[in-house]
């Protein structure tokens, strides 16, 4: 039953760009960390730090800090809560002039993973509690990762592979879309505890997008 739920997730997620136009684009850049600590076989620790820029790098869009404590209901199913903070650097209207933004976000999140073939999908669902300076907001969030390996190695490992993954944001009120983030990139696996990914990301709203270069870097301790 999860499997076919999963796979109308699926279908539901990668036809939906088709439905969706961004009508402005930018380019901007994301530098991107994130960790995880095995504390045993059954809890860890995630950290997570994201530095966003409106250009290539030095003018900032977002910093944002993010932890949490998960659990493994099963090798392949982690439920997790975790707190994240967010600077947001806006700028006024078509002035050069900015404003901080600062956000404080509680969330809980579950996390399958499986297999078609040599081919791994992941899915997150995650529920976000949002105090955005005086205001109080709630978000549903999916999540759909693809990795495909590329290369075939007689010990078995793979280290080179493609990445892509779709995400929707929903709000629980008023407008309920908020945005969708569409993303493929080129992954290699340096070790159990490295990889690093390279690629390009669309997030679009109802009206508006940004186009952004991701670096992204996965670290297992």
């Amino acid at each position: 039953m999860k499997k076919k739920l999963n796979m109308v997730a699926l279908t539901l997620v990668l036809m939906l760009p088709l439905f969706t136009q961004a009508q402005e684009s930018d380019l901007g850049n994301w530098l991107i960390y994130i960790g995880n600590k095995k504390l045993d076989s059954k809890w860890n620790i995630h950290n997570e730090v994201q530095y966003r820029n409106y250009n290539a790098v030095g003018d900032l869009e977002q910093l944002l800090l993010r932890t949490g404590l998960g659990y493994n209901i099963t090798e392949k199913n982690n439920i997790l809560l975790g707190y994240g903070y967010i600077l947001s650097e806006n700028y006024i209207g078509d002035t050069d002039e900015k404003e901080s933004v600062n956000e404080h976000r509680i969330f809980q999140q579950f996390t399958t993973k499986q297999n078609i073939g040599k081919i791994g999908l992941s899915h997150r669902y995650r529920f976000e509690q949002r105090f955005v300076e005086d205001d109080f907001k709630l978000r549903l969030r999916y999540f759909l990762g693809i990795k495909v390996p590329l290369q075939y190695k007689e010990n078995g490992k793979n280290p080179l592979y493609l990445s892509a993954y779709n995400e929707i944001f929903l709000n629980t009120k008023s407008s309920v879309f908020d945005r969708n983030r569409v993303y493929g990139g080129l992954g290699y696996t340096f070790s159990e505890k490295l990889r690093l990914e390279l690629g390009y990301m669309n997030q679009f709203f109802e009206t508006t997008g940004r186009d952004q270069i991701n670096v992204i870097a996965f670290v297992n301790f």
